[in-house]
């Protein structure tokens, strides 16, 4: 992305209808979209049932992902208001109008090799307390997630909402971003990931305990885990909590506690421990990891450090 801030005039709105013919392409690619495990980790399975589950589940995930597209296109999801303000390739003050949930304040950063013609990779990051709308216009662009993102994957539409707070109605919010994101451009449903931080964080455990199925990959960092565990479990999405151990606003208990009774509910349903393995990543941090780095504030430095951090957002755009 190009450092930087400039302004340009242009404000237009224009309906999502508008836009039926790239979301018949979407469409048509989430026909043949992949699970959202990890491709390249396929485990041999230890028993024929074992295969014959995993089997399902990865066509139930590929119906989920194909149906929830199919479903918004079917009627308006919003009208776009586009931003004027751009820093470093953002356009910071998009705004989503929705008749049930309001107003989304987003910015979009979309590649410029992107035109339509083959589906790119989806990335939606949810900020915490700083960047929420009431903190001011780009209050959550002060941290690196969007910025780096292409840094993983050249091919990808990089979004980040400016939500109200980090309850259900922010989570639904994010899932109609989401879902727009997904009928408004031709993304590739099967390469769809989700990241928060902090009270982001909670929103992602809300959203994956609303709609995993949308997400290949979810992202949790530096907080505790709100939404409905059983949802994630039975959609089998990976997700990777990461966190200081002495996290300063959470403390490390409640991630740890969240992995230990999601990796309980995967052995309740049967799976291998490889394949847990796969689904669930608890990353908690050593003080260490901090202090080296200049920082004795575990919250705080993580949310700076964690951006740049090639194992914690590797894993996120693992192809």
């Amino acid at each position: 992305m190009i450092g930087g801030r400039i302004r340009v005039s242009s404000r237009r709105a224009f309906a999502v209808l508008g836009l039926g013919a790239i979301a018949s392409f979407v469409t048509l690619q989430a026909c043949g979209a992949n699970n959202h495990g990890d491709p390249g980790a396929d485990v041999p399975p230890t028993t024929d049932t074992e295969g014959t589950a995993d089997e399902a589940a990865e066509l139930a995930l590929e119906d989920a992902a194909k149906t929830a597209v199919d479903s918004r296109r079917a009627s308006e999801i919003g009208t776009l208001e586009e931003g004027s303000l751009v820093d470093r390739g953002v356009v910071v003050d998009n705004v989503l109008h929705d008749t049930a949930e309001g107003d989304i304040h987003f910015s979009l950063h979309v590649p410029d090799s992107y035109d339509g013609t083959r589906p790119f990779a989806l990335y939606v990051h949810c900020p915490g307390w700083e960047g929420l709308w009431f903190q001011g216009v780009g209050a959550h662009l002060v941290v690196d997630f969007v910025f780096v993102a292409n840094d993983y994957v050249a091919e990808m539409i990089v979004a980040t909402p400016q939500l109200d707070d980090w309850e259900e109605t922010s989570a639904r919010k994010a899932i109609l971003l989401t879902e727009w994101l997904m009928t408004a451009y031709a993304v590739d449903p099967s390469r769809v990931y989700l990241s928060g931080y902090s009270g982001g964080g909670e929103t992602v455990s809300l959203v994956m305990g609303m709609r995993p199925e949308l997400f290949r990959r979810a992202l949790h960092m530096s907080s505790q885990w709100d939404g409905d565990k059983g949802v994630l479990v039975a959609a089998q999405v990976p997700v990777r909590l990461s966190i200081g151990e002495a996290d300063d606003y959470y403390g490390s208990g409640p991630a740890m506690r969240a992995a230990e009774d999601i990796r309980a509910r995967y052995e309740d349903a049967g799976l291998s421990s490889e394949r847990i393995d796969e689904l669930l990543v608890l990353d908690v941090k050593p003080t260490s990891y901090f202090t080296d780095q200049g920082h004795g504030d575990q919250h705080g430095g993580g949310a700076l450090l964690f951006a740049h951090d090639a194992g914690i957002m590797g894993w996120l755009f693992g192809e």
